[in-house]
């Protein structure tokens, strides 16, 4: 039953997800506050759909945490959930991506028009300051920017050294860094069909000060505080 229920769920969210995407493709024209409305509007209807159809919902501990203005996130990534997820959980925001994602047909158009940091991972440090650069002019914009520094997605359990990007954007613009932790890939597992019933847990960290750091030193501070939430 609970397979049944899983491929409903994927349906929805692919079909979906592309046809937000060829309509914001349509509509290029628009603002791109109501291009983002959009996308929240999705975001918050596949998370319902998923728990009505699913039975797996979500709870979050530490909102008081979020510090005010706006700063950078960094999370751990073991699921497709929490790429969907941020948009509820923080403002307004660009995300750090692969620019391979950009060449979906409709989803790939969708998330360009929402201008996030796409980067070749194959470019080295040409990437890092592109990561840099952008960032600061995204944080100087009003926008949040959402970073998974493992690169990629880790089974639960697992670790990945983290990247350097966010830290020395951080470093660079003197802005926070709020970490994020959770255990959806517990339930929606990496390339898995079947998503599990339950409730995926967020804790949301204290933010955490870069002035002043090295990037190994904050990097240090923003695992510490994320495997941290993860025992939480």
């Amino acid at each position: 039953m609970q397979l049944l229920r899983s491929l409903v769920f994927n349906l929805y969210m692919m079909f979906s997800a592309c046809f937000v995407g060829a309509f914001m493709t349509l509509c290029f024209w628009l603002p791109y506050k109501a291009q983002y409305a959009i996308v929240l509007q999705w975001a918050h209807s596949v998370l319902w759909v998923l728990k009505k159809v699913c039975g797996l919902g979500y709870t979050v501990v530490g909102r008081e945490n979020l510090p005010a203005g706006n700063h950078i996130v960094m999370s751990n990534h073991s699921s497709a959930w929490e790429t969907i997820a941020q948009f509820a959980l923080f403002p307004r925001q660009v995300w750090v991506l692969k620019r391979e994602l950009l060449w979906i047909p409709f989803v790939g158009w969708g998330m360009w028009l929402l201008r996030p940091i796409s980067i070749d991972r194959k470019a080295g440090g040409r990437a890092v300051r592109q990561v840099i650069d952008q960032g600061k002019a995204k944080l100087a914009a009003g926008l949040w920017v959402i970073i998974f520094p493992e690169g990629t997605r880790v089974m639960p359990g697992e670790t990945r050294k983290y990247g350097v990007s966010g830290a020395l954007l951080a470093i660079a613009s003197g802005h926070l860094v709020v970490p994020l932790s959770h255990n959806a890939g517990e339930f929606w597992v990496r390339r898995g069909i079947v998503k599990q019933a339950g409730t995926i847990r967020v804790v949301i960290g204290k933010p955490i000060v870069s002035l002043g750091k090295e990037p190994r030193q904050l990097n240090d501070e923003v695992r510490t505080a994320i495997e941290a939430g993860l025992k939480h």
